[in-house]
């Protein structure tokens, strides 16, 4: 008797769950983009298409200062994650297993385990501490905090495409003679180039959003975009919060697009 292959697309019932999953995740996400558009300055009500709410948040000092800030600490953190993590991964891929291993995997990835508001709270009272310390009061505890989060995320991609690397091309590198450094950037860095940026947009875009860390974590005048949009949400609500929020999905397609294209021209 012939065996069937199992397919889910097959499955009575298939097709009317993934339109309402589809539906259920992207209808609120349209109606948000739509609306920000609007010309009326109610949420609920349409008043006509206008662009007037990308124009006054464009001209916010306040969104302006904002999106700099957001963009500054994104950019440290997402490059001080990615090479955390690229070492890290290096670190529990290129080595035998060895009794400890998967107590480190727990330990890098601990911030994707434990609940956002307890990592924010035990940084809080890190720094709090520092800062008494040293008086220091700077930016510089917003991009430690975000790469401290973003590590993990940064570290599953780049350990995906070490573990499905081919080691001969390395080994063939050391039997030439070839230091580990060498056979680091001319054969394994080349080759690991992809998982990398993966690795760096998916922390740029964790760290570019984050508002819990960052709600505990910041000094007074240090407000990312996300942190002052929820400010605004609590104050006056108008669809110049529309107008940001579909920037930044914009922002996020775009950071997508940019990396299926690098890692279609690799392969």
């Amino acid at each position: 008797m012939r065996k069937t292959q199992f397919n889910i697309r097959t499955q009575p019932g298939f097709g009317f769950i993934a339109l309402f999953t589809f539906f259920a995740l992207y209808l609120p996400i349209a109606a948000l983009v739509v609306y920000s558009f609007n010309s009326a300055e109610s949420l609920s009500q349409w008043g006509g298409f206008s662009t007037r709410w990308f124009v006054s948040a464009w001209d916010n000092d306040a969104v302006q200062s904002a999106a700099i800030r957001s963009l500054v600490i994104a950019l440290w953190s997402a490059a001080l994650a990615t090479v955390a993590a690229t070492m890290a991964a290096l670190a529990t891929t290129r080595t035998e297993p060895y009794r400890g291993l998967t107590f480190k995997y727990a330990v890098i990835n601990q911030p994707l385990m434990v609940p956002e508001i307890v990592t924010a709270v035990a940084l809080l009272i890190v720094f709090s501490r520092i800062k008494v310390w040293t008086g220091y009061s700077g930016l510089g505890y917003l991009v430690l905090a975000h790469t401290a989060f973003c590590i993990p995320f940064a570290y599953l991609p780049i350990r995906a495409r070490l573990e499905s690397m081919d080691l001969t091309l390395e080994r063939a590198a050391a039997d030439l003679y070839a230091t580990p450094w060498m056979a680091f950037r001319r054969v394994t860095l080349p080759l690991l180039r992809p998982g990398i940026i993966a690795g760096f947009m998916l922390a740029f875009v964790t760290s570019l959003d984050d508002v819990v860390i960052t709600e505990f974590v910041k000094s007074g005048g240090q407000d990312t975009l996300p942190t002052y949009m929820l400010g605004q949400l609590r104050r006056e609500t108008t669809p110049e919060i529309n107008a940001i929020a579909t920037v930044f999905l914009a922002l996020s397609a775009v950071l997508v697009m940019i990396f299926f294209f690098i890692n279609k021209r690799k392969q």
